[in-house]
């Protein structure tokens, strides 16, 4: 069995904690005895979070498409005490078909989904590697086992944060550093507006998905759907064939969640995605 981790005075790290899934990571971690340090791109949401939060929580600006931007926060961190555990939650989900895309809005997806993910991890393992103990744990998506239309970049990048987790988990455990991969399903945020569970689903709260980060930083593994009885679903679904698999994922509406959106509920979120980066 994994090892049962005190959370008490860890220094966590959390890139979009302004609001949704990262804000309840936030609050949860400082419930639990850490030191919160909240990023999100504008300054003023990331401050207003630590001021809500109270305790031992501080905010300070980060923009995960930029290096330097991201370098800035991790020092900033570091201030503090040596990083203990990063959380990787930055993310944004804007939906069109493909063909409808901008190149811009590709570049953005993927330089927030994906670099971010493996710029923080750059940042933050060579120190992590030297201590010889560390945690990152990057919130993925569903959409990154389960590819669906209408989202193709956002699921592409969520495929590639599973992969790029995967390898890492396998690069650094010899160093005596965890990696961990939660894939949340439909999750009620503003990133998700718009869109509806598929049948016989709920939109999950950003606090299940709190919760789930949290038992994965008390107890380390590798991958945490949430809901917990999602990844059963997948994998068992996984064994049949495609075609099978096709007509049973129509039948709950699963291949047209993405593309069956409420656009005017997502108006607000796709223009604030333009500029934005949190989950």
């Amino acid at each position: 069995m994994p090892r049962l981790t005190s959370l008490d005075d860890q220094i966590v790290v959390i890139t979009g904690a302004g609001r949704g899934i990262g804000l309840a990571t936030a609050t949860q971690f400082a419930a639990a005895g850490a030191i919160v340090v909240i990023g999100d791109l504008d300054d003023d949401v990331a401050a207003k979070a630590a001021l809500q939060i109270g305790g031992r929580a501080v905010g300070h600006v980060v923009d995960v498409a930029d290096r330097a931007s991201y370098a800035r926060f991790i020092e900033f961190a570091a201030t503090l005490g040596p990083i203990d555990i990063l959380v990787n939650n930055a993310g944004i989900m804007p939906l069109s078909a493909l063909v409808d895309e901008t190149d811009q809005a590709t570049d953005r997806i993927l330089d927030i989904n994906l670099r971010g993910v493996i710029t923080g991890t750059k940042l933050v393992a060579p120190d992590m590697i030297a201590r010889g103990r560390g945690h990152i744990i990057n919130v993925a998506s569903a959409v990154g086992r389960i590819a669906v239309a209408n989202g193709a970049t956002y699921s592409a990048s969520k495929f590639a944060v599973v992969g790029f987790s995967e390898a890492m988990q396998s690069e650094l455990a010899p160093a005596g550093i965890d990696v961990s991969c939660v894939l949340p399903t439909v999750v009620a945020t503003e990133l998700a507006a718009g869109v509806a569970a598929t049948k016989g689903m709920r939109a999950v709260e950003p606090g299940e998905v709190a919760r789930a980060i949290i038992k994965v930083a008390r107890r380390p593994r590798f991958e945490t759907w949430v809901p917990g009885w999602s990844k059963g679903l997948f994998y068992t679904m996984n064994t049949l064939p495609r075609r099978v698999r096709n007509a049973a994922g129509h039948a709950i509406g699963a291949d047209q969640a993405l593309s069956k959106v409420d656009a005017a509920a997502r108006n607000e979120y796709e223009r604030r995605a333009g500029g934005h980066s949190d989950a």
